[in-house]
């Protein structure tokens, strides 16, 4: 099985089921965002079912409609009073695919989540492949498109371009990270809020907040019905939400350091520029007050005042937030305690 480690840890076996959970639900989720996919819904749907039934656990297969034009919603309505596994999540209007998968993570029960397209592109029979790697101790498995069938200017280009900017601002070294083909331990999904296009940055998120990922090859086939709903004017909502990742990884527990240091050297900036001119105005009878350098230097004490403020406020938010929503700052994998003889 070809299989690269994305943090480089060493994961030991761990069961896919809850511990002591006495939750009678499904042990696996399948969570499939759709958006105008009438004609690929059938044959998702008997794909998944030919992959996961044969390994004879509890499943529920989760599919959301994300507002579309077509009938896929008249599609959903129809299967699921004929699939019994079908769980069909209907939103009122078009939210996106972060918030279309959100809304399956939230209507999902299992233990483990396995999300795909549903354009019939990734291979729901690489979903065992996912499960036994989720098996040996990850959090997360991510899919790997290593034979992509894709337009190449279009889509695999700024693909690639994307993956490695994404892994080197993250530093979490996947090869494919809009692959939607992922399983995750529910405890991961828990701790996520997805907004914007922030599910193709879901590894980056789970690693902030101590997941283990790893990434397997999977399958990728050509589109089978319709058109792609992506294309390259995402480029750009997608660098800025690479922004929101990077700040969240590196300040999220303590925005004072970047606002703070900023405003300080803004200020600090400003006031030697000041004396400076106040320097040459005392003692060399200079005229000061049409140099462009003393707006340069009012403007970055201002600026830099700015700042620490904002950066204290920032502060004072982050401890609301945590505190309020009971959410803690560190996440524990496990305690250990001695045995008492």
């Amino acid at each position: 099985m070809d299989r690269t480690v994305a943090d480089g840890s060493v994961a030991e076996a761990a069961p896919l089921d809850r511990p002591g959970s006495q939750d009678p639900g499904p042990e696996l989720s399948v969570v499939v965002p759709l958006y105008n996919e009438e004609a690929s819904v059938p044959l998702l749907v008997e794909q998944v079912l030919a992959a996961v039934r044969p390994l004879a656990i509890p499943f529920e297969l989760v599919l959301v409609d994300d507002g579309s034009r077509d009938g896929t919603a008249a599609t959903l309505e129809r299967l699921s009073g004929q699939v019994p596994e079908l769980v069909a999540v209907l939103l009122r209007r078009n939210y996106g695919q972060s918030a279309a998968m959100a809304a399956g993570f939230d209507a999902s029960r299992g233990a483990v989540i396995v999300t795909l397209d549903g354009d019939l592109q990734n291979d729901p029979s690489d979903i065992p492949l996912l499960l036994d790697s989720l098996a040996e101790g990850y959090d997360l498995v991510s899919g790997w498109r290593h034979q992509r069938q894709d337009a190449a200017v279009s889509r695999l280009l700024p693909s690639r371009i994307a993956n490695r900017l994404i892994a080197r601002v993250t530093g979490v070294r996947l090869h494919d990270y809009g692959c939607s083909l992922k399983a995750y331990r529910r405890e991961v999904v828990d701790d996520l809020n997805l907004y914007g296009e922030l599910h193709r940055f879901l590894p980056a998120l789970a690693f902030i907040e101590g997941a283990r990922i790893t990434e397997v090859k999977v399958n990728h086939h050509p589109r089978r019905f319709g058109q792609s709903n992506y294309g390259i004017d995402r480029t750009f909502r997608v660098l800025m939400d690479l922004l929101t990742v990077w700040f969240m990884k590196r300040f999220l527990t303590r925005p004072m350091h970047v606002f703070g240091f900023g405003g300080l050297l803004a200020m600090a900036s400003g006031l030697a520029v000041l004396l400076w001119l106040t320097a040459e105005k005392l003692l060399l009878g200079a005229d000061i007050g049409d140099r462009p350098l003393l707006l340069a230097g009012w403007i970055s004490l201002l600026a830099g005042v700015q700042l620490f403020c904002f950066g204290l406020l920032a502060e004072l938010q982050m401890r609301t937030y945590h505190e309020s929503q009971g959410r803690p700052i560190y996440r524990v994998r496990a305690t250990l305690r001695g045995k008492r003889g």
